[in-house]
């Protein structure tokens, strides 16, 4: 099973996210284990301060490395097996950009450790010493790094087997590089008239029953994302 651990300091934007959908049962199923820390609870004094102003100057406050250091040697005591496999991310603009390929392998780990970053930033320290991901969900800024978490937790738990179905509904759309397949899908109705003059219609191919015609339009229309 895998465990997906985030350390942010504002837990309830999970709340729904976590409560809802295959998310939700696949945690029922024990198939994946998510919880959120609060990083207010690994400070020290008694204002659970977890940032300060920036060294050099410059606007906005940095969330310092203290607490940080505290919460991820406290999720790493969780795994009690030997040579588990294990990932600390660090959500950061300046990180990789997050792709299909590294979804598959994150979804091979025992343990992902998630860093959620706010203000003007976390303290270097943190991406050099602490954390051996760096990611980013692309080239803009956020205000931090929660909505990345739950990009990186859809895309990653949907690819644990048992969590979306059938084993064949994952195998279809997977490539040798375990990237993903993506073509056009259509349904009901068939011709579907918004209003007089406009007919949008679903390509004939499909309608024909022909299963190799079909799979050879869909080879055609595919876009595979790695």
């Amino acid at each position: 099973m895998l465990r997906i651990d985030i350390i942010t300091i504002f837990p309830t934007i999970f709340d729904s996210f976590l409560k809802e959908s295959f998310i939700k049962k696949a945690q029922e199923k024990g198939l994946i284990k998510i919880r959120v820390y609060n990083l207010r609870d690994f400070t020290t004094n008694r204002h659970k301060t977890v940032d300060d102003r920036p060294y050099g100057g410059g606007l906005g406050m940095v969330l310092k490395i203290e607490p940080i250091y505290r919460a991820v040697n406290f999720l790493k005591s969780k795994i009690k097996k030997k040579k588990s496999k294990v990932k600390v991310i660090l959500f950061t603009p300046r990180g990789k950009q997050f792709t299909q390929k590294m979804a598959y392998h994150l979804s091979k780990l025992d343990q992902i450790i998630m860093i959620c970053g706010r203000y003007e930033g976390v303290d270097e320290r943190v991406a050099k010493h602490l954390a051996n991901l760096k990611l980013s969900i692309g080239p803009y800024d956020l205000m931090g790094g929660e909505l990345p978490a739950m990009v990186v937790i859809e895309a990653v738990t949907r690819l644990i087997p048992g969590v979306i179905g059938k084993p064949e509904f994952l195998k279809e759309r997977m490539t040798k590089e375990k990237g993903f397949i993506e073509y056009p899908q259509y349904t009901r109705p068939e011709i579907f008239s918004p209003k007089k003059g406009i007919c949008w219609k679903v390509p004939k191919v499909l309608l024909s029953g022909h299963h190799q015609k079909i799979q050879e339009w869909r080879e055609k229309h595919k876009k595979i994302i790695v």
